[in-house]
């Protein structure tokens, strides 16, 4: 529900009080630990496991079978009722997080933003996102967003954030060192605040002190990859892994036409990008 918090529309609901979970290949570990009902309404579902299984409500795309599907009457009435009987949520002492930087709010500090580059309080930007998973090496992305000079912003979106969110990073002249973009479709908005800060220093979004480390799992990555080529964006540092369609053929274009670097390490790769 953390990016929910960054709409009005459903900010203005009393009962929206906060975010359970991290990114989703963790769910059926903190679902098992949810005592409540549990609306899936992405593709992101995992097998659910029988302990909570009958929990489980889907709408939309997704389902599974011997889940209750909503289907499009969008019926919340059980929901509702399992939710009243069932246990509340056990008080946990945790964090706030920052989020809401659609493009809107974020272009609305542009004069800030364009001063603090001028002035040399901001030396570079560092778009590090995409999705998360399970396979070891995603640990990279965390690294790579502690290790980020004391004078850069962050950008962040989709589940990878949750590898670093949570962490303490600043701020730069009122300016948040973390920007929390949102979701896997708010790329648009990362790719809209590049354009507009292009426009404002009166150069190509290459030219930008700009950095993307983008992490890939499954087509929604892929489906931002391929619209960040189609706007002509080079130099994105892509992982863990490649995608298993990138034969060397189709790599060699992409090096040679768009100059994708597959990650190596979080040193080595970010002392590269601060040498650009």
């Amino acid at each position: 529900m953390l990016p929910a918090h960054a709409y009005p529309g459903l900010k203005k609901y009393p009962h929206l009080v906060g975010n359970y979970g991290g990114a989703w290949q963790n769910q059926q570990r903190e679902f098992e630990e949810f005592p409540g009902p549990i609306v899936m309404t992405t593709n992101c579902l995992m097998k659910p496991r029988d302990s909570y299984k009958d929990r489980v409500f889907t709408l939309g795309p997704v389902g599974w079978p011997g889940v209750k599907h909503l289907g499009h009457s969008r019926d919340f009435s059980e929901v509702i009722s399992q939710a009243k009987a069932l246990p509340p949520l056990p008080d946990k002492e945790d964090k706030s997080i920052l989020t809401g930087f659609h493009h809107t709010p974020v272009l609305a500090l542009a004069g800030t933003i364009i001063e603090a580059v001028k002035s040399g309080a901001v030396k570079r930007f560092f778009l590090i996102g995409g999705c998360d998973g399970a396979r070891p090496g995603r640990n990279y992305y965390t690294e790579f967003a502690e290790k980020v000079p004391d004078d850069c912003v962050i950008l962040t979106l989709a589940c990878g954030k949750y590898r670093f969110n949570k962490l303490e990073f600043g701020e730069i002249g009122g300016i948040p060192r973390l920007l929390d973009v949102g979701q896997c479709n708010n790329a648009y908005s990362a790719v809209q605040i590049a354009l507009a800060l292009a426009s404002a220093f009166e150069c190509g979004v290459n030219d930008l002190p700009l950095s993307l480390i983008v992490s890939w799992y499954e087509q929604k990555a892929v489906a931002i990859l391929l619209s960040l080529l189609y706007l002509g964006i080079k130099n994105i540092r892509l992982g863990p892994s490649l995608p298993a369609f990138i034969t060397p053929n189709v790599l060699d274009v992409l090096v040679k036409n768009f100059d994708i670097k597959p990650i190596t390490t979080a040193e080595a790769d970010l002392a590269a990008c601060l040498a650009a």
